[in-house]
C-alpha cells in the first residue's frame, strides 16, 4: 500500500492534499525496491511509471496530472498552468500553481523536499532543495512565486520532508568555506566530524532557517533521515558509500483538491 508521511500544518489546510512518499508500496525490485519514482534512474521504466501512477492515485489525480520537473539543483521556479510529459518537463527545481487537479511532485534521495501552501488562498508550491538549491535561493524563489500568484507571505506553510540528517552528512573544508564566505552566521550549521578538517552539515536546519528568514507563517520539519532508515528511504549517500551502481528516488507531492461540480 502506498501510504505517505504527512505534516500536521499542511493536513490542517482543507483545500489541499499532500504526502511525503517513502520507498514502500511500489513494484520496483532490487536496489530500486519498491516505490522508485525517479525516471532518471536506470530502473525499468514500466515499473517507475506504475509507481508514479500509484502516487498520483493516492493524491487523487490522474497519472498525467502528476508533474515533476527535470531537476538541476537550481533556484529556478516554474509557474504551472498546464500539464506536460516527462519528455517535455522544464528544467527547474520548484513549481507553483493555483490550478486544481494538478499535483506538484519533487524527487529526492537525501536532498530536502519542501511543500508549500497558503492557508487561505488556493496557491501551492513544491521545491527540491539540495545544498546548492538552498544556498542559491530556491526556497525564497518559490515563496516569491507564490506571492506573485496572490499568496500572502504570513499565510504560507512550508513543510520540510525526509532528507539526510546532520549525523550522516559529512563535508570537507571547501564546502564549509563556501558557506562562510557567504555569511559568517552559516558557521552554526556545521560541527566538527571525527575526521580532521571535516564537518557535519545540518541541511534541514539550514533550509528551515532560510524559510523562517523569508518571513512565512509556519515552518515545520518531519526530522526524518533518509540515510539512516534504509527500509523507508532511498539515499544517494548511502548508495555511494556502498559502491552501488544507482539509486531510487522518493517523491513528495502536493495538490489542490478538486471541488465537486
Amino acid at each position: 500500500m502506498t501510504t505517505p508521511l504527512t505534516a500536521a500544518p499542511l493536513t490542517a489546510i482543507s483545500h489541499i492534499t499532500h504526502g511525503f512518499f517513502t520507498r514502500e508500496g511500489g513494484v520496483s525490485s532490487g536496489i530500486y525496491a519498491s516505490l522508485n519514482c525517479g525516471l532518471g534512474s536506470d530502473d525499468d521504466k514500466g515499473a517507475v511509471s506504475e509507481n508514479r501512477t500509484r502516487v498520483a492515485s493516492a493524491m487523487g489525480v490522474s497519472a498525467t496530472h502528476l508533474l515533476t520537473v527535470h531537476q538541476i539543483h537550481s533556484p529556478d521556479v516554474v509557474h504551472v498552468t498546464d500539464t506536460w510529459t516527462p519528455e517535455t518537463a522544464p528544467k527547474a527545481d520548484a513549481m507553483v500553481t493555483d490550478r486544481t487537479g494538478i499535483a506538484l511532485g519533487v524527487l529526492a534521495a537525501d536532498c530536502t523536499p519542501v511543500l508549500f501552501a497558503d492557508t487561505q488562498k488556493k496557491i501551492i508550491g513544491a521545491a527540491h532543495a539540495g545544498w546548492k538549491g538552498a544556498f542559491t535561493g530556491v526556497l525564497e524563489a518559490t515563496i516569491d512565486a507564490m506571492v506573485k500568484l496572490g499568496a500572502t507571505r504570513a499565510n504560507i506553510v512550508a513543510a520540510i520532508g525526509p532528507c539526510i540528517s546532520r549525523n550522516a552528512y559529512e563535508v570537507g573544508p571547501e564546502f564549509r568555506d563556501r558557506f562562510l564566505d557567504a555569511s559568517a552566521d552559516n558557521a552554526q550549521w556545521f560541527t566538527p566530524s571525527a575526521r580532521e578538517d571535516h564537518f557535519m552539515f545540518d541541511l534541514t536546519a539550514y533550509a528551515a532557517a532560510r524559510l523562517e528568514t523569508a518571513g512565512i507563517g509556519t515552518v515545520t520539519r518531519l526530522n526524518t533521515c533518509t540515510y539512516a532508515d534504509e527500509s523507508k528511504f532511498f539515499s544517494y549517500r548511502r548508495t555511494t558509500h556502498r559502491g552501488e551502481p544507482d539509486y531510487g528516488r522518493q517523491m513528495s507531492v502536493i495538490a489542490l483538491k478538486q471541488t465537486a461540480p
